[in-house]
Parts: structure tokens; C-alpha cells; sequence
């Protein structure tokens, strides 16, 4: 597929930044109990949340980038402390008299215009994304501010979390063009001409998507894995040269316009003279998507991470799936901020980050596995699909989720 000219997809970056300013934090704010957020950054040790923050010309912090975001009323009022630049100066209004004052100086000139009570600092023991202001950072303020607006700092984890989870009506556009982007590379491995049985090895896979995403001038959140599964071998994670027979299974997940994917899709190589998927596998894959229905189903706007989870495995349960669920946020990252929904080693509630609340147009990675019985032996059945959260339920955002692809 074509990519987006740089130039696109700055202007498009910057279209959703707009909005995430205008429409999505001031809604996170209103919630918050917060007057104030201080988000400071250090160069080349950015906060997590600084990429929903800055325009696409500002790929880092400049020394110190400091913004400061004022509740007013509905509305948030948003100062840059920081260095003088051009692209800052369309998203944020500059309160720095840089050459005149120190950056320690209009800080404090801030706080005593404004008087916050409650002010927000990324500081978090439960969330990464809410924990990126520096100990260097936070060490200076102990030094130089008064102690009255030190005491009055606070964590919010939920105003950088919903900040960067809820999509833009911008981002909600482009997340097919992401997904599709993804699945162009998958499509492409999943041929003959790159999985030659008793020659290809998951790691020449492997590489082989790296490398067509490179080409793309895209890049890949994590390195993609392949592995497989093989009759008389009850190992479900098996590496090395690929075979006959083999159920393949990938993991794969780009970066593409500061949106994430990750998806999981299987292929089967058939044996010789075979023509057709077995039906076992692909009764497998209906008992999978049965699953991805149910949870499908318990995704609900209001309902809790944990919620979700013990609610899909009860019913999972009740119809005799013998199900795993381990589903995540996608987002500006691919494990990105939100509700965790189980994970692959603990399917119990987990506490603080099971907690939070699902919203509306939020992006999931709906990843989860069955364990089947087959002829001679059981087959784990997994998949991960990138879907998408709205007032009308759950839907994916690609096709074919219910296909197994044959290799001949």
C-alpha cells in the first residue's frame, strides 16, 4: 500500500494534536480535581506522554521542556516554559521570557499568578505513563520552589492515562490506514515466496518483516516473532526451520502516524497433496472467535478492566472454552495507557491497572487464546486483532479475523 508523504503525516499529527489539546484535555481535566498539571521533560529522557503532547517538528525536549496546563473553568489554558520554538508556538502560549528570566523564575511566576491547590505532577507508583518527571527534575523544584506549592503537588493518574487513550475524530479516521498498513506486511510474509518448507526459518520470517517495514519508512514497535506448533510436539511455542504440516503463528505490531497496532494472525503450510486447512484447525479458529465474540460482548464503556475479564471467563467457562484472555490498550503505544484485561500468566483480577475504566473510542488489542482439542494433539489457537471501542460496541478494524492461511 502507499505510504503517506512525511509531509502528510506531519500535518496529520499535528491536526490530532490540535484536537487532543482542544477537545480531549479539557474533558480530562473538568474530570480531575487538579487546577494545574506541570509536565516537564528532559532532552533524550522524555515523559511518556510527551508524544501526545508536542507537534511532529519537536521529536525531542529542548534541556528542559516544561508546559503547564491552568484549568479555567471548561476550558484549559496552555503556557510553554520552554525554549523559544515555532512549532511549540501554534499548539501552546510561551510564559518563558527567555533571555530576561530563568526558567526557575517563570515557574514561580506562574504558581503565584494562578495559586493552584492541587497541582499534577507525573509521579506514579502504579503506571508507567504517569511516572516520567525526573528525579533531576523534581530534585530542582525541592530546591528552589517554596514548600507551600511542593505540598500541594499531587499524582493523577487518570489525566495522563485518558489523555492519551481516547482517540481524536482525526485518529479515528486514520486507525484503518494504520491497520491496513500492518497487515500489507503480513500479507506479503505469508506466501510461498517467503516460507519455503524444510528451507525458511521463523527467524528468516522474522527479518524479512523487519525489513519491509524499513522499507516502508515505517517502524515496528517491537521485533516481530514467528513461531509454530507441530504434530508430535506438545511445545506450543516451537522455533527454527519451518515444515509441512506446520500451524504457523505471528506477532506483529508497527508504528505509523504516532498510532500503534498489534495483531496475531496464523497460517497453516500444508503437507503434500493436501489442498485445505484440517478441519480441526478450523474448528479451532471458530471456538476462537466464539471467544473474541464473548469478550466482544463484556466490553462495555463504564466497566472496569477486571470486570471484563472475569465476566469473558465465566462465560467462556459456562460454554466449555477453555480460554485465555490477556487484552490490552493499542494506542500511541502498543501496550499503551488504559484498562489492563488479564494477563497471559495471571488470569485474576489485577489490581490498580485492571481498575480503571474503559471509554468510548479507545483502540484494543483484543488478544487472547483457546486451547482445542485435535486429533493427535492440542492446539493453541491464538490471535490478536486491533479493534476499536465506540458507543456502538467493539469492531475490528481489519478483515478476515476468522481465516487460518493456507501455504501450498
Amino acid at each position: 500500500m502507499k505510504i503517506r508523504s512525511v509531509k502528510e503525516q506531519y500535518e496529520l499529527r499535528n491536526q490530532c494534536l490540535k484536537e487532543r489539546l482542544e477537545l480531549i484535555l479539557p474533558k480530562v481535566m473538568k474530570d480531575s480535581e487538579v487546577d494545574m498539571w506541570l509536565h516537564a521533560s528532559k532532552e533524550y529522557n522524555e515523559d511518556p506522554t510527551f508524544r501526545a503532547l508536542t507537534p511532529a517538528q519537536y521529536p525531542t525536549a529542548r534541556r528542559i521542556t516544561m508546559f503547564a496546563f491552568v484549568k479555567d473553568g471548561d476550558d484549559v489554558i496552555r503556557y510553554s516554559l520552554s525554549m523559544p520554538d515555532e512549532h511549540l508556538t501554534e499548539f501552546y502560549t510561551p510564559y518563558w521570557q527567555f533571555g530576561k528570566e530563568s526558567q526557575m523564575d517563570a515557574l514561580k511566576r506562574l504558581l503565584e499568578q494562578y495559586d493552584p491547590q492541587k497541582i499534577a505532577i507525573n509521579a506514579s507508583a502504579n503506571f508507567a505513563f504517569c511516572d516520567g518527571l525526573s528525579m533531576g527534575i523534581y530534585t530542582s523544584w525541592m530546591k528552589e520552589l517554596d514548600e507551600k506549592w511542593l505540598d500541594r503537588m499531587v499524582s493523577d493518574d487518570n489525566l495522563p492515562i485518558k489523555l492519551m487513550e481516547i482517540r481524536t475524530p482525526t485518529e479515528l479516521k486514520l486507525i484503518p490506514e494504520v491497520v491496513e498498513a500492518a497487515f500489507s506486511v503480513m500479507n506479503a510474509m505469508y506466501t510461498p515466496e517467503v516460507i519455503k518448507p524444510g528451507v525458511t526459518t521463523t527467524s528468516d520470517v522474522e527479518f524479512f518483516m523487519m525489513q519491509t517495514v524499513k522499507d516502508m519508512g515505517l517502524e515496528y514497535w517491537f521485533e516481530p516473532t514467528l513461531d509454530l506448533q507441530r504434530e508430535g510436539n506438545d511445545d506450543p511455542r516451537i522455533t527454527g526451520v519451518i515444515e509441512r504440516g506446520d500451524l504457523l503463528h505471528c506477532d506483529f505490531g508497527i508504528r505509523y502516524m504516532n498510532l500503534c497496532t498489534d495483531t496475531q494472525r496464523l497460517a497453516y503450510v500444508a503437507r503434500e497433496g493436501e489442498d485445505s486447512i484440517p478441519e480441526d484447525l478450523l474448528n479451532g479458529m471458530k471456538v476462537n472467535n466464539r471467544f473474541q465474540d464473548i469478550v466482544r460482548e463484556c466490553m462495555k464503556a463504564g466497566k472496569t478492566g477486571n470486570e471484563v475479564l472475569l465476566e469473558s471467563l465465566e462465560k467462556a467457562k459456562e460454554e466449555g472454552i477453555r480460554a485465555t484472555l490477556y487484552s490490552h490498550p493499542c494506542n500511541m503505544y502498543g501496550h499503551g495507557p488504559g484498562p489492563t484485561i488479564g494477563l497471559w500468566n495471571q488470569q485474576v483480577e489485577i489490581p490498580i491497572r485492571g481498575d480503571v475504566v474503559l471509554d468510548n473510542d479507545t483502540t484494543y488489542a483484543l488478544e487472547l487464546n483457546v486451547c482445542v482439542p485435535c486429533k493427535t494433539k492440542d492446539y493453541y489457537i491464538y490471535t490478536e486483532e486491533t479493534v476499536l471501542l465506540d458507543e456502538n460496541g467493539v469492531k475490528f478494524l481489519y478483515k478476515d479475523r476468522d481465516k487460518i492461511t493456507l501455504i501450498k
